[in-house]
């Protein structure tokens, strides 16, 4: 992502209502979907700004790794560990077999060969270890947004089972979630397209607003796994290895 990108997140990852209520949401989710075992070890690919490395600290002892340089550096200071230095496919440096749990937040269409990623990924499981993966939904969707980020496509449902069949893995539970807020964002998308402000969608808004849409979307935290969420910006998977 632009560096730009990577700065903004810095300044809105304890604020901003999506970051925050997305927490609480996979937070939620592992606990009743995954549920680590007791002394977990847990390896976050493509930390960012480190944002979500506490939520998963809950379950167990997070490691964590982040391509770009300066956020590496946001992360180990915010963190207190050493993040390190990891791309996908090749993940060098990071152990094989020695994770029970792997987080790929938003992360993998950022990568070219998304199927030799999970591979790899999988290879760093323990027995009976899990993927927890979230990727955006819908390529009709597509948006500056998508090119800003550098993002290499957006996920149907359908695209996302195959790709995990694909490498190898099993699919143990999938849905979309950020569905309470869907229309809304579609409704948005569009305007923006037609004013030509694409890409223009991660201010903080005003407070009340800011509230309101971190309540609607934290409700999925209750939902999440308990109900089929009808479609959304984004596509939750848990994976394991075959």
């Amino acid at each position: 992502m632009d560096r730009a990108i990577f700065d903004r997140m810095a300044e809105l990852d304890q604020t901003h209502w999506w970051y925050t209520a997305r927490r609480q949401i996979l937070s939620a989710f592992i606990a009743r979907e995954i549920r680590p075992p007791a002394g977990a070890r847990i390896l976050e690919i493509g930390c960012a700004t480190g944002h979500n490395v506490p939520m998963l600290r809950r379950f167990g002892t997070v490691d964590a790794v982040e391509m770009d340089g300066e956020s590496r550096v946001t992360a180990s200071k915010r963190l207190g560990i050493d993040v390190r230095d990891a791309s996908l496919p090749e993940l060098v440096g990071v152990p094989e077999h020695h994770y029970d749990l792997v987080a790929l937040l938003d992360v993998i269409e950022h990568v070219g060969d998304d199927r030799a990623a999970l591979a790899a990924i999988a290879r760093r499981l323990r027995p009976g270890g899990r993927i927890l993966l979230t990727v955006p939904a819908h390529q009709w969707m597509w948006s500056g947004h998508d090119v800003l980020n550098h993002h290499h496509r957006r996920y149907s449902r359908k695209a996302l089972v195959a790709l995990v069949r694909d490498s190898g893995l099993k699919l143990d539970r999938i849905g979309y979630f950020n569905s309470i807020l869907f229309p809304l964002a579609v409704a948005a998308r569009m305007a923006r397209k037609l004013t030509g402000k694409e890409g223009k969608d991660d201010a903080l808004p005003p407070a009340p607003v800011n509230r309101l849409f971190a309540a609607l979307f934290g409700a999925e935290a209750y939902l999440l796994g308990r109900v089929p969420l009808p479609p959304g910006l984004s596509l939750v998977a848990v994976v394991s290895a075959t």
